[in-house]
Protein backbone atom coordinates (compact mmCIF):
# COMPACT_ATOMS: atom_id res chain seq x y z
CA UNK A 1 0.00 0.00 0.00
CA UNK A 2 1.13 3.55 -0.72
CA UNK A 3 0.31 4.99 2.69
CA UNK A 4 -1.88 7.60 1.01
CA UNK A 5 -5.47 8.01 2.06
CA UNK A 6 -7.89 7.06 -0.73
CA UNK A 7 -8.21 9.66 -3.47
CA UNK A 8 -11.87 10.29 -2.68
CA UNK A 9 -11.05 11.15 0.93
CA UNK A 10 -8.25 13.51 -0.09
CA UNK A 11 -10.33 15.10 -2.85
CA UNK A 12 -13.30 15.75 -0.56
CA UNK A 13 -11.00 17.45 1.94
CA UNK A 14 -9.31 19.55 -0.75
CA UNK A 15 -12.66 20.60 -2.21
CA UNK A 16 -13.97 21.59 1.22
CA UNK A 17 -10.81 23.52 2.11
CA UNK A 18 -9.92 25.12 -1.23
CA UNK A 19 -13.15 24.92 -3.21
CA UNK A 20 -13.77 22.45 -6.04
CA UNK A 21 -12.11 24.32 -8.92
CA UNK A 22 -9.84 22.33 -11.22
CA UNK A 23 -7.47 24.29 -13.46
CA UNK A 24 -6.19 22.65 -16.62
CA UNK A 25 -2.58 22.93 -17.74
CA UNK A 26 -2.99 22.91 -21.52
CA UNK A 27 0.13 24.33 -23.18
CA UNK A 28 -1.01 24.15 -26.79
CA UNK A 29 0.86 26.12 -29.42
CA UNK A 30 -1.61 29.00 -29.72
CA UNK A 31 -1.62 29.60 -25.98
CA UNK A 32 2.17 29.55 -25.81
CA UNK A 33 2.12 32.20 -28.55
CA UNK A 34 -0.39 34.31 -26.61
CA UNK A 35 2.02 34.23 -23.68
CA UNK A 36 4.88 35.38 -25.94
CA UNK A 37 6.60 31.99 -25.66
CA UNK A 38 8.15 29.84 -28.35
CA UNK A 39 6.52 26.54 -29.23
CA UNK A 40 9.43 24.53 -27.88
CA UNK A 41 10.53 22.80 -24.69
CA UNK A 42 11.76 26.03 -23.14
CA UNK A 43 8.37 27.64 -23.76
CA UNK A 44 6.61 24.57 -22.41
CA UNK A 45 8.69 24.61 -19.23
CA UNK A 46 8.17 28.33 -18.66
CA UNK A 47 4.43 28.01 -19.18
CA UNK A 48 4.01 25.02 -16.89
CA UNK A 49 6.21 26.42 -14.14
CA UNK A 50 4.31 29.69 -14.19
CA UNK A 51 0.91 28.00 -13.85
CA UNK A 52 2.07 25.72 -11.04
CA UNK A 53 3.77 28.53 -9.12
CA UNK A 54 0.77 30.81 -9.53
CA UNK A 55 -2.09 28.53 -8.54
CA UNK A 56 -1.01 25.14 -7.15
CA UNK A 57 -1.15 26.42 -3.58
CA UNK A 58 -4.74 27.61 -3.90
CA UNK A 59 -6.77 25.20 -6.07
CA UNK A 60 -7.99 21.73 -5.21
CA UNK A 61 -6.93 20.17 -8.51
CA UNK A 62 -4.55 20.78 -11.38
CA UNK A 63 -5.14 18.80 -14.56
CA UNK A 64 -2.23 18.65 -17.02
CA UNK A 65 -3.12 17.45 -20.50
CA UNK A 66 -0.34 14.97 -21.22
CA UNK A 67 -0.60 15.22 -25.02
CA UNK A 68 0.71 18.78 -25.00
CA UNK A 69 3.83 17.59 -23.19
CA UNK A 70 4.27 14.31 -25.06
CA UNK A 71 4.44 16.10 -28.41
CA UNK A 72 7.92 17.32 -27.43
CA UNK A 73 9.18 13.79 -26.78
CA UNK A 74 11.24 12.79 -23.77
CA UNK A 75 12.15 16.36 -22.86
CA UNK A 76 8.48 17.31 -22.80
CA UNK A 77 7.67 14.33 -20.59
CA UNK A 78 10.46 15.42 -18.25
CA UNK A 79 8.75 18.81 -17.93
CA UNK A 80 5.50 17.02 -17.16
CA UNK A 81 7.16 14.92 -14.45
CA UNK A 82 8.53 18.04 -12.80
CA UNK A 83 5.21 19.87 -13.06
CA UNK A 84 3.34 16.98 -11.43
CA UNK A 85 5.83 16.75 -8.57
CA UNK A 86 5.83 20.50 -7.92
CA UNK A 87 2.05 20.77 -8.08
CA UNK A 88 1.61 17.96 -5.57
CA UNK A 89 4.30 19.45 -3.32
CA UNK A 90 2.30 22.70 -3.26
CA UNK A 91 -0.79 20.87 -2.06
CA UNK A 92 -2.81 20.50 -5.27
CA UNK A 93 -4.12 17.13 -6.31
CA UNK A 94 -3.06 16.22 -9.84
CA UNK A 95 -5.46 14.61 -12.29
CA UNK A 96 -3.48 13.42 -15.28
CA UNK A 97 -5.59 13.95 -18.39
CA UNK A 98 -4.25 11.15 -20.56
CA UNK A 99 -7.50 9.28 -21.40
CA UNK A 100 -5.79 5.92 -21.52
CA UNK A 101 -7.75 2.82 -22.46
CA UNK A 102 -6.75 -0.68 -23.56
CA UNK A 103 -6.97 -4.29 -22.40
CA UNK A 104 -5.00 -6.68 -20.27
CA UNK A 105 -1.28 -6.14 -19.85
CA UNK A 106 -1.35 -2.94 -21.91
CA UNK A 107 -3.96 -1.37 -19.64
CA UNK A 108 -1.88 -2.51 -16.67
CA UNK A 109 1.19 -0.79 -18.14
CA UNK A 110 -0.74 2.45 -18.68
CA UNK A 111 -1.89 2.24 -15.08
CA UNK A 112 1.66 1.66 -13.82
CA UNK A 113 2.80 4.78 -15.69
CA UNK A 114 0.48 7.08 -13.75
CA UNK A 115 -0.98 5.27 -10.75
CA UNK A 116 1.96 3.42 -9.17
CA UNK A 117 3.36 5.32 -6.20
CA UNK A 118 6.94 4.94 -7.47
CA UNK A 119 6.27 6.05 -11.06
CA UNK A 120 7.87 9.34 -12.16
CA UNK A 121 4.45 10.48 -13.38
CA UNK A 122 2.49 9.29 -10.35
CA UNK A 123 -0.70 11.33 -10.20
CA UNK A 124 -3.57 11.43 -7.77
CA UNK A 125 -5.97 10.37 -10.52
CA UNK A 126 -6.03 9.52 -14.21
CA UNK A 127 -8.65 10.03 -16.91
CA UNK A 128 -9.47 6.79 -18.72
CA UNK A 129 -11.60 5.65 -21.64
CA UNK A 130 -13.92 2.68 -20.97
CA UNK A 131 -14.91 2.08 -24.57
CA UNK A 132 -13.22 -1.29 -24.81
CA UNK A 133 -15.72 -2.26 -22.13
CA UNK A 134 -15.79 -1.16 -18.51
CA UNK A 135 -14.17 -4.44 -17.50
CA UNK A 136 -11.05 -3.47 -19.45
CA UNK A 137 -10.35 -0.86 -16.74
CA UNK A 138 -9.87 -3.53 -14.05
CA UNK A 139 -6.04 -3.25 -13.93
CA UNK A 140 -6.26 0.52 -13.47
CA UNK A 141 -8.97 0.21 -10.82
CA UNK A 142 -6.93 -2.33 -8.89
CA UNK A 143 -3.71 -0.32 -9.00
CA UNK A 144 -5.53 2.89 -8.09
CA UNK A 145 -6.97 1.22 -5.01
CA UNK A 146 -3.55 -0.10 -3.99
CA UNK A 147 -1.91 3.32 -4.29
CA UNK A 148 -4.57 5.65 -2.92
CA UNK A 149 -5.28 7.04 -6.39
CA UNK A 150 -8.45 7.47 -8.43
CA UNK A 151 -9.87 7.40 -11.93
CA UNK A 152 -12.13 9.66 -13.95
CA UNK A 153 -13.99 7.58 -16.52
CA UNK A 154 -15.32 9.18 -19.71
CA UNK A 155 -19.10 8.90 -19.37
CA UNK A 156 -20.97 11.88 -20.85
CA UNK A 157 -18.43 14.09 -22.58
CA UNK A 158 -19.06 17.56 -23.93
CA UNK A 159 -17.81 16.95 -27.49
CA UNK A 160 -20.67 16.50 -29.99
CA UNK A 161 -19.12 13.34 -31.48
CA UNK A 162 -19.30 11.56 -28.13
CA UNK A 163 -23.03 11.03 -28.41
CA UNK A 164 -22.76 8.38 -31.12
CA UNK A 165 -21.17 6.07 -28.56
CA UNK A 166 -22.35 7.38 -25.21
CA UNK A 167 -26.01 7.73 -26.20
CA UNK A 168 -26.20 4.35 -27.93
CA UNK A 169 -28.87 2.24 -26.24
CA UNK A 170 -27.92 -1.18 -24.93
CA UNK A 171 -30.21 -4.18 -24.54
CA UNK A 172 -32.50 -3.39 -21.64
CA UNK A 173 -32.91 0.27 -22.60
CA UNK A 174 -30.02 1.90 -20.73
CA UNK A 175 -27.59 3.88 -22.87
CA UNK A 176 -23.84 3.50 -22.71
CA UNK A 177 -23.20 6.69 -20.73
CA UNK A 178 -25.72 5.70 -18.09
CA UNK A 179 -24.17 2.24 -17.95
CA UNK A 180 -20.78 3.76 -17.13
CA UNK A 181 -22.34 5.81 -14.34
CA UNK A 182 -23.95 2.68 -12.92
CA UNK A 183 -20.62 0.84 -12.94
CA UNK A 184 -19.01 3.71 -11.06
CA UNK A 185 -21.79 3.84 -8.49
CA UNK A 186 -21.16 0.15 -7.80
CA UNK A 187 -17.40 0.79 -7.57
CA UNK A 188 -17.94 3.53 -4.96
CA UNK A 189 -20.62 1.77 -2.92
CA UNK A 190 -20.12 2.26 0.81
CA UNK A 191 -17.15 4.61 0.49
CA UNK A 192 -17.08 7.65 2.78
CA UNK A 193 -17.03 10.59 2.46
CA UNK A 194 -16.54 10.14 -1.30
CA UNK A 195 -15.52 7.30 -3.58
CA UNK A 196 -12.34 7.48 -5.63
CA UNK A 197 -13.82 6.56 -9.01
CA UNK A 198 -15.37 9.49 -10.82
CA UNK A 199 -16.98 10.27 -14.14
CA UNK A 200 -16.24 12.90 -16.76
CA UNK A 201 -19.54 14.70 -17.40
CA UNK A 202 -19.61 17.84 -19.54
CA UNK A 203 -20.91 21.03 -17.97
CA UNK A 204 -22.22 22.07 -21.41
CA UNK A 205 -24.75 19.23 -21.71
CA UNK A 206 -27.75 20.99 -20.21
CA UNK A 207 -30.38 19.18 -18.19
CA UNK A 208 -29.09 15.74 -17.16
CA UNK A 209 -32.00 14.90 -14.89
CA UNK A 210 -32.66 11.68 -16.82
CA UNK A 211 -29.28 10.36 -15.63
CA UNK A 212 -28.46 9.14 -12.14
CA UNK A 213 -25.38 11.22 -11.33
CA UNK A 214 -25.37 10.12 -7.70
CA UNK A 215 -22.40 7.77 -8.09
CA UNK A 216 -20.93 8.54 -4.63
CA UNK A 217 -17.90 9.78 -6.51
CA UNK A 218 -16.61 12.98 -8.11
CA UNK A 219 -17.85 14.37 -11.41
CA UNK A 220 -15.13 16.09 -13.43
CA UNK A 221 -16.95 18.75 -15.42
CA UNK A 222 -15.12 20.28 -18.39
CA UNK A 223 -16.68 23.09 -20.37
CA UNK A 224 -16.60 26.04 -17.97
CA UNK A 225 -15.38 29.23 -19.63
CA UNK A 226 -14.25 29.08 -23.25
CA UNK A 227 -16.59 26.18 -24.13
CA UNK A 228 -19.62 28.18 -23.07
CA UNK A 229 -20.75 26.88 -19.70
CA UNK A 230 -20.69 29.12 -16.63
CA UNK A 231 -20.49 28.37 -12.91
CA UNK A 232 -24.11 29.45 -12.62
CA UNK A 233 -25.09 26.55 -14.92
CA UNK A 234 -23.77 23.87 -12.57
CA UNK A 235 -26.86 23.40 -10.35
CA UNK A 236 -29.22 23.06 -13.32
CA UNK A 237 -26.94 20.57 -15.08
CA UNK A 238 -25.93 18.41 -12.11
CA UNK A 239 -28.85 18.81 -9.72
CA UNK A 240 -28.38 17.21 -6.32
CA UNK A 241 -24.95 15.86 -7.35
CA UNK A 242 -23.52 19.40 -7.70
CA UNK A 243 -21.64 19.15 -4.39
CA UNK A 244 -19.47 16.43 -5.89
CA UNK A 245 -18.71 18.32 -9.10
CA UNK A 246 -15.13 19.31 -9.89
CA UNK A 247 -15.55 22.09 -12.48
CA UNK A 248 -12.62 22.33 -14.87
CA UNK A 249 -11.49 25.67 -16.28
CA UNK A 250 -8.54 25.85 -18.65
CA UNK A 251 -8.44 28.73 -21.13
CA UNK A 252 -10.67 30.90 -18.93
CA UNK A 253 -7.80 31.03 -16.45
CA UNK A 254 -4.75 30.43 -18.65
CA UNK A 255 -5.49 33.29 -21.05
CA UNK A 256 -4.61 35.69 -18.22
CA UNK A 257 -0.98 34.56 -18.15
CA UNK A 258 1.91 34.89 -18.03
CA UNK A 259 1.20 37.42 -15.27
CA UNK A 260 1.03 35.36 -12.07
CA UNK A 261 -1.14 37.88 -10.25
CA UNK A 262 -3.62 37.90 -13.12
CA UNK A 263 -3.71 34.08 -13.09
CA UNK A 264 -4.40 34.08 -9.35
CA UNK A 265 -7.08 36.72 -9.72
CA UNK A 266 -8.80 34.66 -12.43
CA UNK A 267 -8.72 31.59 -10.18
CA UNK A 268 -10.24 33.58 -7.32
CA UNK A 269 -13.03 34.91 -9.54
CA UNK A 270 -13.97 31.46 -10.85
CA UNK A 271 -13.67 29.94 -7.38
CA UNK A 272 -16.01 32.54 -5.91
CA UNK A 273 -18.55 32.14 -8.73
CA UNK A 274 -18.49 28.36 -8.30
CA UNK A 275 -18.79 28.63 -4.52
CA UNK A 276 -21.79 30.94 -4.87
CA UNK A 277 -23.48 28.70 -7.44
CA UNK A 278 -23.00 25.53 -5.43
CA UNK A 279 -23.96 26.92 -2.02
CA UNK A 280 -26.98 28.78 -3.40
CA UNK A 281 -28.43 25.70 -5.13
Amino acid sequence: MSGLEPFGVRLRRAMDERGPLCVGIDPHASLLAEWGLNDDVAGLERFSRTVVEAVADRVAVLKPQSAFFERFGSRGVAVLEKSVAEARAAGALVVMDAKRGDIGSTMAAYAESFLHKDAPLFSDALTVSPYLGYGSLAPAIELARENGAGLFVLALTSNPEGGEVQHAVRPGGRNVGATMLAHLAAENAGEEPLGSFGAVVGATLGDLSTYDLDINGPLLAPGIGAQGATPADLPSVFGAAVRNVVPNVSRGVLRHGPDRVALRDAVERFAEEIRHAVTSS
